[in-house]
């Protein structure tokens, strides 16, 4: 069950890293003439080529947060809960825990089983 609940949590999380990434992040920004300087040209140097979203790609992606978005409300209450809680929300076992009333040991256990269970509900499609 283990590893069964290991490849939920791994293609749930390629699924998040996959939808965003083609976020900017803002820490990574380098100012245009800076980027110039740095190739050894005089500020119109070229940038190298762009990544480019195609609509096949836009609707793959989106296909598949509409096959997670499916597959996590087919999970009992309890399992979305701790998914939605420890997943998105980035919570610790324990705080968890405090808002569930339940130890963090039976948080672990509850996540193990709904992670097993998004995976098998994600994989019907």
């Amino acid at each position: 069950m283990r590893w069964l609940s290991r490849i939920a949590e791994n293609k749930l999380r390629d699924i998040f890293d996959e939808f965003h990434a083609d976020k900017r992040d803002i820490r990574k920004e380098i100012p245009f003439k800076e980027q110039g300087r740095s190739a050894g040209g005089d500020g119109w140097a070229i940038l190298g080529p762009m990544k480019v979203s195609t609509p096949s790609v836009i609707m793959r992606k989106k296909e598949a947060l509409d096959r997670l978005e499916k597959a996590l409300d087919e999970l009992k209450p309890e399992y979305k809960d701790v998914v939605v809680l420890k997943r998105i929300e980035g919570l610790s076992h324990a705080e968890i825990g405090e808002r569930l009333g339940k130890s963090a040991k039976a948080v672990s256990m509850l996540l193990s089983r709904a992670m097993t269970a998004l995976t098998i509900a994600y994989g019907k499609d």
